[in-house]
């Protein structure tokens, strides 16, 4: 998985006054969890814009200017309910021989034979949560929906990766493929003139075949 490293200053104080004054100097407070203890740090807000503007996932790595080095995870962030400038960050550290749960987003390949046919196809999923060694964390996962057709649904089994375990029930469905509302109107249109073709049948047969008693 690619890595995204950001450079921050430790941070000796963490009261509300101190955060307050981080953030109009343009600094996102932050806090490191998992090691043996917390690690707070700051770290200027223009520096989390490819982490935190993007639909991929990326890896961290936490660069502390006093020497120390961390790799983590994103694993909560607050934002402004009406600016949506970042307001604080929470991380989660990495060990190489432990494993982390992640969401990964889905890459969707190939061409439905449903679509083709006029059909919809509707993501159920845009990201599934993985647990995985640090190591084996993709950067995305995959889904073919070339065998699809209308009605059809990929189910999350059909994903499955010795690298790494999905967080979600084997019933998930990922994407499926619909029927549109053209596609149903143009059904339904056959099915409309196949009826009126028997029906004329059936009267064209009622008018040849004599009554009984008449030959």
């Amino acid at each position: 998985m690619k890595s995204i490293t950001i450079n921050g200053s430790q941070r000796e104080s963490v009261g509300k006054k101190v955060t307050k004054a981080l953030r109009n100097a343009g600094q996102v407070p932050c806090v490191l969890y998992g090691g043996d203890k917390p690690v707070h740090f700051s770290a200027p807000e223009l520096a989390f814009s490819k982490l935190v503007y993007t639909p991929n996932a990326h890896t961290v790595v936490i660069a502390i200017e006093n020497g120390a080095s961390y790799n983590a995870i994103m694993q909560d962030i607050q934002l402004h309910p009406v600016t949506d400038r970042i307001l604080h960050i929470d991380f989660y550290q990495l060990f190489e021989d432990k494993e982390i749960a992640m969401e990964i987003p889905v890459h969707i390949i190939g061409t439905s034979k449903g679509v083709l046919n006029g059909g919809v196809l509707r993501r159920n999923q845009r990201k599934l949560r993985v647990k995985a060694l640090p190591a084996n964390l993709p950067d995305f996962i995959e889904a073919d929906i070339t065998p699809l057709k209308i009605g059809s649904k990929l189910y999350i089994t059909s994903l499955e990766n010795p690298d790494y375990k999905f967080l979600h029930p084997d019933n998930t469905v990922v994407c499926q493929v619909r029927r549109s509302r053209a596609s149903v109107a143009e059904f339904e249109g056959d099915d409309e003139e196949e009826l009126e073709e028997g029906a004329e049948g059936t009267a064209a047969e009622a008018t040849e075949t004599p009554a009984e008693g008449q030959e």
